[in-house]
């Protein structure tokens, strides 16, 4: 098998495990529900978003800031302290509640994390089982949501699940990953010879 196809193996099973760790920790744990919380007396305010916001969707910051410099920064400042804030992501009566379109969005950003991880792991050229699992793993820590709790405000417990989530699926990942590519990473893996090349030409591919 030439290694360039073991690799792009090894980032679709990465991918695939991925995927099924997430669609365990949404349906059999807690960890998807971790963090949010539930709008007593939901009626009314929804009724008074969808006057207000109507049938747009959209990510909304409020309370809203009027314009820049140091005047709008201290009105701002001032909305702060004596009203409600937050990050609202709003949508519309008629909202789907799960699609296939969602489901395969969701494989195909995992599966192209997993084929990133697996390219990775041939240029750092780590030859230890566990070290390329925890090479993988550090990958969690650039893509969860530290940016969202730092500067909107989203719960820690939420940020802290959510990431967890996310680096138990990097980690399942890697293990597949790392069992699939080999030890030592061949320098050539990415050249193709003059012969190859010749040969794939003649046949068209």
């Amino acid at each position: 098998m030439r290694p360039w196809l073991r690799v792009c193996i090894a980032g679709f099973l990465g991918g695939v495990a991925m995927f099924l760790w997430a669609s365990i920790a949404h349906l059999a744990t807690p960890l998807a529900s971790t963090g949010i919380g539930q709008i007593g007396h939901e009626t009314a305010l929804l009724r008074e978003m969808r006057t207000a916001l109507g049938d747009q969707s959209g990510l909304y910051l409020y309370p809203q800031m009027n314009g820049q410099g140091d005047a709008a920064m201290k009105a701002y400042g001032a909305k702060l302290r004596t009203g409600p804030s937050g990050l609202l992501v709003y949508h519309p009566p008629g909202a789907p509640m799960l699609t296939s379109a969602q489901l395969v969005t969701e494989f195909l950003g995992e599966l192209a994390q997993a084929l990133i991880a697996a390219v990775l792991l041939v240029w750092a050229a780590i030859a230890g089982y566990w070290l390329r699992v925890g090479f993988v793993g550090l990958a969690a820590v650039l893509t969860t949501n530290l940016s969202y709790w730092n500067w909107y405000g989203f719960p820690g417990s939420y940020t802290l699940a959510y990431a967890g989530t996310e680096w138990i699926g990097y980690i399942a990942a890697a293990l597949v990953i790392a069992a699939v590519l080999p030890r030592n990473i061949p320098d050539g893996l990415w050249r193709v010879s003059e012969t190859e090349l010749a040969i794939s030409i003649s046949n068209g591919d």
